[in-house]
């Protein structure tokens, strides 16, 4: 499968560890990628007290936490109609 999205994050952020369940549940397995914030310079900066946050590769549309399964279900639907 081809990694669409990404799911910024960092050790230990129960909120973010409840929004890769979500991810999983929504059945994306295997097509995003979780990247760890404190790794980068420029994601720490932009994310720190943001986390989680998603992303989308192709349309670099972001869906901030906090949201639920059915504004994720709803965002998705939107980047895959885009894209």
């Amino acid at each position: 499968m081809t990694v669409r999205f990404e799911l910024y994050s960092t050790w230990g952020c129960h909120l973010c560890e409840q929004a890769e369940q979500m991810l999983q549940q929504a059945g994306l397995t295997g097509q995003y990628q979780v990247l760890d914030i404190v790794d980068d310079e420029h994601l720490f900066e932009r994310y720190r007290v943001l986390i989680p946050v998603l992303a989308c590769r192709d349309s670099k549309a972001t869906l901030g936490w906090p949201f639920d399964q059915a504004q994720l279900a709803a965002w998705l639907q939107q980047q895959l109609q885009e894209h």
